[in-house]
């Protein structure tokens, strides 16, 4: 008998995982929004706006034996998911992979790809209006962020804060430096050790003054807040087992399971797995998911199949505009060349609109 799986969520994993699955499986990907929203172009789109059409991707293509189900999922048991209607759909398997949110225009706020659109371009109206522009969180969004708009307009005054002590202080050194003094060189001018104290909203840009904790204000004519992800993780709250881990993620077992359920699985921004919240990071867990799924569709179970290992340490891709940037790649930091060559250049938008079979 034909196994079913169902994945809740149109990300970087759901797609890959569904597309891998079709036809060994019957697939069925249940995601509320009409387009797949890829992360990266959201963030050149705020001073390209062209960029933001090859970046929102339809999923009608996606599948060519499985269904997309334009849904929200309410619910999840052992048996399947409840959609928000109050449809059930059957399924013995069970992905999440709800992924995070992030504050506009790098995440849509809400379901409608029309609304999105529209906040875009607003928002790409008020940055070039501004003189001045403030980010608050210098993680990869904020950085390359400050890198796109101090290469496509470089007559803005841009200021990046960050809490942190330095950029990306978690990597190796070299990577944070040589970022930090390209930003310098571009005219940006960067804040270390300072927390915004009074930050109106954590979810859109706006125009306003920061207190920052080290006493100083910084006036700014757009804000943008770019303080980090957090998982969107409460359609698992409800399943026996559950722990809740740092930004809303979810911990998993060693087979990236949440929950008492054996037939429930987590993936990507949502798991607490072991792998940072980087689309890099958590490309690790799909090709071992579906390896794990393939051998649970051949009979095998679950314990049967090795554990996931998460990545010591992934490798991290910071391009500043589509020139320049640097790259912890593992074995060595690389500059501009490659950085360009590997994502500032494209952003990946033709690897994932051929994986989406839009090309």
């Amino acid at each position: 008998m034909t196994k079913r799986i169902i994945i809740v969520g149109g990300g970087y994993v759901g797609v890959q995982l569904a597309k891998a699955l079709d036809g060994k499986a019957e697939v069925t990907l249940i995601e509320p929004r009409s387009h797949f929203v890829h992360a990266p172009a959201m963030i050149r789109s705020v001073v390209d706006p062209q960029v933001l059409d090859q970046g929102l991707i339809p999923y009608d293509d996606l599948l060519k034996n499985g269904q997309v189900m334009r849904a929200r999922a309410k619910s999840i048991n052992a048996a399947g998911v409840t959609l928000e209607d109050g449809t059930e759909v059957l399924g013995d398997y069970i992905v999440v992979a709800t992924g995070s949110d992030n504050a506009m225009p790098f995440k849509p706020a809400t379901d409608s790809i029309k609304a999105f659109r529209a906040d875009s371009a607003r928002i790409n109206a008020m940055l070039e209006a501004a003189q001045s522009v403030a980010i608050v969180g210098a993680g990869a969004v904020g950085t390359e962020l400050a890198g796109e708009i101090a290469h496509f307009m470089p007559d803005k005054k841009v200021t990046l804060i960050s809490s942190e002590p330095s950029l990306f202080p978690t990597m190796p050194s070299k990577l944070g430096t040589a970022l930090q003094g390209k930003l310098n060189d571009a005219g940006v001018t960067t804040i270390f050790g300072a927390r915004a104290e009074n930050l109106e909203s954590l979810t859109e840009p706006y125009a306003g003054e920061l207190q920052l904790s080290n006493g100083d204000r910084i006036a700014a004519d757009l804000i943008f807040p770019a303080i980090g992800s957090r998982a969107v993780s409460s359609i698992l709250e409800t399943l026996p087992g559950i722990t809740k881990g740092a930004a809303n993620r979810v911990k998993t077992d060693p087979w990236l399971r949440p929950s008492d359920l054996p037939n429930v699985f987590a993936a990507g921004d949502v798991a607490e797995a072991g792998d940072a919240m980087t689309i890099v990071a958590v490309s690790r867990q799909t090709p071992w998911l579906e390896k794990m799924l393939t051998s649970l569709i051949d009979g095998k179970k679950v314990e049967d199949v090795a554990k996931y290992k998460p990545w010591d340490k992934a490798p991290f891709l910071v391009p500043l505009g589509p020139q320049k940037g640097n790259s912890y790649l593992v074995l060595f930091t690389a500059g501009d060349k490659i950085t360009r060559l590997m994502k500032g250049k494209d952003l990946f938008v033709t690897k994932y609109r051929k994986m989406l079979n839009r090309t």
